[in-house]
């Protein structure tokens, strides 16, 4: 498959709400009420957490026959520190994670090597995991006033 690009679109809702959407799916994102929310769904670094589990994971279903891989359950836990103060601009550290940590859980009679270099393989492949282990150019490419009255 040749490069693809991949798009959504993130509308701020009341309080700090947002709906998120692409192609036909919706998700809402919140923050929790300790940080001004309502509480109504996961907020973006926790979205983070789940984007590069989920990759993992997909990864995992994904090529475990070409890697003669079976399992009977997959799943990937993770955790992130991540310090609130940067955000909130109340000191002078990192607004994003610092590190994130993840287990990866596989209930099968494979040997231990054999699933070490398939885990090996999922972290080598996984797109998210890789946008977050190495720099990505992110830029602003225009700003859109929608109600800007047209200039003569």
């Amino acid at each position: 498959m040749p490069k693809s690009i991949f798009k959504a679109t993130a509308h701020l809702q009341e309080g700090v709400q947002v709906k998120v959407k692409s192609r036909d799916f919706e998700i809402t994102v919140d923050e929790p009420k300790e940080l001004g929310g309502t509480d109504t769904g996961m907020n973006p670094v926790e979205l983070v957490l789940g984007a590069l589990g989920a990759c993992q994971a997909i990864c995992a279903g994904a090529f475990a026959k070409k890697h003669h891989m079976t399992f009977n359950d997959f799943w990937v836990e993770l955790e992130g520190d991540l310090d609130t103060d940067g955000f909130l601009g109340l000191s002078d550290v990192r607004k994003g994670y610092s590190e994130i940590r993840y287990n990866i859980h596989i209930d099968t009679d494979e040997p231990r090597e054999k699933v070490e270099k398939f885990v090996e393989f999922i972290e080598a492949t996984c797109p998210v995991g890789d946008t977050l282990a190495n720099p990505v150019t992110t830029k602003l490419n225009k700003i859109i006033i929608e109600n800007e009255k047209a200039i003569v």
